[in-house]
């Protein structure tokens, strides 16, 4: 199963996307499958940005001109968001570049390295909170570019939960997440538990909202017009009307005229839910914020 020049990495290298997320409390709790970096390098090399930095090919003097890792990077988040995480291959990629999908083994051994270069490099979208502002503001801020990252490449959500997540741009965010939970002044011991309560909150909103909106733009609907046919169906049929029914009240209630105004007031009200209950267990130990 070790991907070589001119082979393409079989089944076994795609990531699951049931994997347990940790993109911020614990960056290196989900290595990739053994048998995606083949079984020679399983004990040694579970990341690209583990062991080795360069792929194992003895010769580089075959390496197309103009090629390097961050063009290969770059190309490799087009065709992901363009066409999804199923269809991306070795094959396409180097159709995108307009080289040999040979060309592309001087640079990563597998389809994984490439995919995990792909991942941590969108993190460097996420916007880095005011340094001078509230720890509570900051969190709003951190929260809803994490957010707006899931909703924008949807297919971040499962490599998310399957890499180690300890590349560059992941560990910048993940600083950033424990700046501000060092600011709340809880205890240590109650950190990294607010920190998964809040981050863990946002990935599953997020991955949830990215989907549902690439499910309506696939189908030519808004989503509000995608809403009203799924109620519609629901309501048509008498076992699940009382469902509807109960369902409508609550949309109601909770106010907004559109999908999205309903999805933005339950995002910030879940937020200020948690933020209340870090601040709750804060002033009952008695530790100051900061």
């Amino acid at each position: 199963m070790v991907s070589g020049p001119g082979s393409e990495p079989d089944s076994a290298s795609e990531p699951t996307s049931d994997a347990a997320p940790a993109p911020a409390s614990a960056p290196a709790a989900h290595p990739a499958s053994a048998s995606s970096v083949g079984l020679k390098d399983a004990a040694v090399r579970t990341s690209v940005w583990l062991g080795r930095t360069a792929p194992s090919r003895s010769r580089r003097t075959e390496s197309p001109a103009g090629l390097d890792r961050n063009r290969i990077t770059e190309a490799s988040v087009r065709l992901l968001d363009a066409d999804g995480l199923a269809k991306f291959s070795m094959r396409r990629l180097a159709a995108e570049l307009d080289v040999t999908a040979m060309s592309l083994y001087w640079y990563v051994d597998t389809k994984d390295d490439l995919l995990e270069l792909a991942l941590d490099s969108v993190y460097a979208e996420i916007d880095r909170p005011r340094e001078d502002a509230d720890w509570r503001d900051r969190l709003r801020e951190l929260a809803r570019s994490y957010r707006e990252l899931l909703v924008r490449h949807i297919w971040i959500s499962p490599l998310a939960g399957t890499f180690l997540n300890i590349g560059p741009n992941s560990m910048l965010f993940s600083y950033a997440v424990q700046d501000i939970v060092r600011d709340t002044g809880l205890p240590l011991e109650r950190q990294t538990g607010a920190l998964s309560a809040v981050f863990q909150f946002v990935y599953g909103f997020g991955t949830v909202e990215g989907h549902f909106k690439a499910r309506c733009d696939a189908t030519g609907l808004t989503q509000d017009e995608y809403h009203r046919q799924a109620m519609g169906t629901i309501r048509a049929q008498p076992h699940l009307r009382q469902i509807a029914e109960a369902s409508e009240d609550l949309m109601a209630a909770r106010g907004g005229e559109t999908v999205e105004e309903m999805r933005e007031r339950d995002f910030v009200f879940a937020l200020d839910l948690l933020i209340a209950g870090i601040e709750a267990v804060r002033d009952r130990t008695g530790s100051p914020a900061q």
